[in-house]
Order: C-alpha cells, then sequence, then structure tokens
C-alpha cells in the first residue's frame, strides 16, 4: 500500500493555461469568506511580519488562516521588496501558498502566491469601492502606477463601467506615461490624464481614489478631496492624518489585524491616541451582511483600508487549485511517508 502523499505544485503558468481567473467569482468567494470570519468560521493568527528596512518597508510576511467548514489550513509566504523593479529589473512582489487539510495535516498543493496576492488585494479594494463609493462614479484618480495601481483600477472599472476619466500621478513622468500606455490599450473607453507629480491634481476631481505607493509619507491631503469621493488606502504611511479625521466612515478588512500590523496611517493614528475604536465605523463583513449599511449619501467621504487578510489568499487558492486539477493542470510532488529513524539509520555519519 502506498501511503506517500501527493502534493499538487501548481505554477503561474498552470493558472493561466486554466484561465482560472473569474473575477466576479472570486469576488464573491472573498466576500463569503468576510462573512465566515465575521461568523467564527475562520482561524486567523497574527500575521507575522519580518522587516528588513523600516524605510522602504522590505519585508517577507508569514500569514497562516484556517478555513473550518472546508476543513482546509493554509499560509501565504510573501516578500515585498519596493525596489526591486529598479535595482534587480523584479517584480517587487512575490509569494507561494501553502495549502494543507486538517484531518491529517498533511499539505495537498503550493499554490503560486504572486498573482493571487495582487488580485485579492485589489478585490478588496474594489468591494470596498462596491459598498462605500457613488454607483455613478465617472472618475478616477491613482497616486502610484505599480502593479497594485493597475490591477485596482482593473477591478474597480469591472464594478465600475462609467468610469470615463482617471488621473495618474506618479513621482515620475516616465512612470505615469508608462501606466498610461499600458492602460489605455485595454480601456478604450477611458481618458487617462498624466499629472505630472502632482498629486493633489489626481485626487480633487476624482469620485474614486486609490494610493498604492510603496513610499512611506503622506501623499494625499484632506484638502483635495471633493464631498462624496472615496478613498481606497491600500499600503502604508500615504495620507496625511487630516484624511481619515474629515472622513464620514472609516472602513477596514479587519480593524484588529491593520491595529497589529502598525504601518497605515490609521494603525499610527491610533497608537498615538489621534483615533480611537470608536471612530472605526465597521469592519466590511458588517457592511457586507447587511448588519450595517454602507454609503447612505452621495455627499459622504468614505475611507477604506484593508491590510489584507491571509484567508483570503487561502480561499482563492483553494478555488485555483480545484479549477486547475480539475482540467488536468499541476505537477505532482511526492512526500514520503518515510520512518525517520529508519532513514537516518541508511545514511552514512
Amino acid at each position: 500500500m502506498d501511503n506517500n502523499i501527493s502534493v499538487k505544485l501548481i505554477s503561474l503558468e498552470d493558472i493561466k493555461k486554466t484561465r482560472s481567473f473569474d473575477l466576479k467569482k472570486i469576488i464573491e468567494i472573498i466576500e463569503n469568506s468576510l462573512i465566515a470570519y465575521n461568523k467564527g468560521e475562520i482561524l486567523l493568527p497574527d500575521k507575522i511580519s519580518q522587516i528588513f528596512d523600516y524605510k522602504q518597508q522590505t519585508r517577507i510576511n508569514c500569514m497562516p488562516s484556517t478555513l473550518l467548514k472546508e476543513g482546509i489550513c493554509g499560509v501565504k509566504w510573501v516578500s515585498v521588496f519596493p525596489n526591486n523593479p529598479v535595482l534587480f529589473d523584479r517584480q517587487n512582489v512575490s509569494g507561494v501558498i501553502l495549502l494543507s487539510e486538517i484531518k491529517t495535516g498533511f499539505p495537498f498543493a503550493i499554490v503560486d502566491g504572486t498573482l493571487i496576492t495582487a488580485l485579492r488585494t485589489a478585490c478588496l479594494g474594489a468591494i470596498g469601492a462596491k459598498y462605500l463609493a457613488r454607483k455613478d462614479s465617472t472618475v478616477y484618480g491613482t497616486i502610484g502606477t505599480g502593479e497594485q495601481a493597475k490591477t485596482h483600477f482593473l477591478l474597480i472599472k469591472t464594478l465600475f463601467p462609467k468610469i470615463k476619466t482617471c488621473y495618474v500621478a506618479s513621482r515620475t513622468s516616465k512612470s505615469e506615461d508608462a501606466f498610461i500606455q499600458v492602460m489605455k490599450k485595454k480601456f478604450e473607453d477611458v481618458t487617462f490624464i498624466a499629472c505630472n507629480s502632482d498629486y493633489d491634481l489626481a485626487a480633487k476631481n476624482a469620485d474614486i481614489i486609490v494610493t498604492a505607493v510603496s513610499c512611506q509619507e503622506p501623499l494625499l491631503k484632506a484638502k483635495s478631496i471633493k464631498k462624496g469621493a472615496f478613498y481606497c488606502h491600500v499600503g502604508g504611511w500615504e495620507d496625511e492624518y487630516s484624511v481619515p479625521l474629515r472622513a464620514d466612515k472609516i472602513v477596514c478588512d479587519d480593524w484588529a489585524s491593520l491595529k497589529h500590523r502598525g504601518s497605515p496611517t490609521i494603525a499610527r493614528m491610533y497608537e498615538e491616541e489621534i483615533l480611537m475604536d470608536e471612530d472605526i465605523y465597521a469592519n466590511l463583513a458588517d457592511i457586507i451582511s447587511g448588519e450595517l449599511p454602507g454609503r447612505e449619501s452621495d455627499l459622504e467621504f468614505n475611507y477604506f483600508n484593508s491590510i489584507g487578510l491571509s484567508f483570503v489568499d487561502v480561499s482563492v487558492a483553494y478555488y485555483i487549485y480545484q479549477e486547475v486539477i480539475s482540467k488536468g493542470f499541476g505537477k505532482d510532488w511526492t512526500i514520503q511517508n518515510a520512518d525517520t529513524f529508519e532513514v537516518l539509520e541508511d545514511l552514512d555519519f
């Protein structure tokens, strides 16, 4: 009897071949996972971050969680090295997601986590916009032009097809132009406007504002935000303290996890006792489930901050695993069911 453990290795190429990214399906999976977490159906230990450069926030994160109803435990190992594109011509985020079943504890899949990380982060921003932005939003402003900025626009545009104008601001005109050249090919119905590093211009006309940058300085000013806008905060310290203080509603994917991370603007404000627990309107699941209303007025300025929850990654990775293996892709890797002492006996010390 073969008691060896078969593990599927699922590469980005496998995911691309099977076309496993139904964006609306993934948004549905994420919404359902947030509700499950609210119901106590998910275990979520604290994220462990090993930070190697606090100024650049160069780090590797270890993010475990368990989907109790599905019997799936997973962990994402993800690195964020903001200088990679400039210094090494490599992407700044890379990761893998390990999935195990919780009957015997053995792993059954290792899934490329880089694309999943980009998509789940942008999906959370899009879900935040779905419940907190004006439905008739037509003007978008992005501060940041990297992969997260592109992915956020893709996902939010999917849910807000009336967006026809996008203001683009970055640290250099070169990066703004590169963003525009890529995006205008896919979104022919959108006019992209370079802001020449004018962050105020990117924000002041926007119905939806997204900051997706790696720097740790407040680029977005409260005076730049019009009434009725929705702001999606993606990274760390990207906006001045007066921005959340001006908000009618502050919503997080999970406030407790965000406080634990410590680097986002509102977490800094909490640590400095400028913002209190009662200033946070809701976690996103409270609104998705209908326990609390989302946007209630066209004049509301709503603020959304997600920190990243590993059960979202695990839920999406499990869905992709099922899609990929159902179509015959993925490579097998074997963990031998061995008596470790017998193995040691066979070794020549």
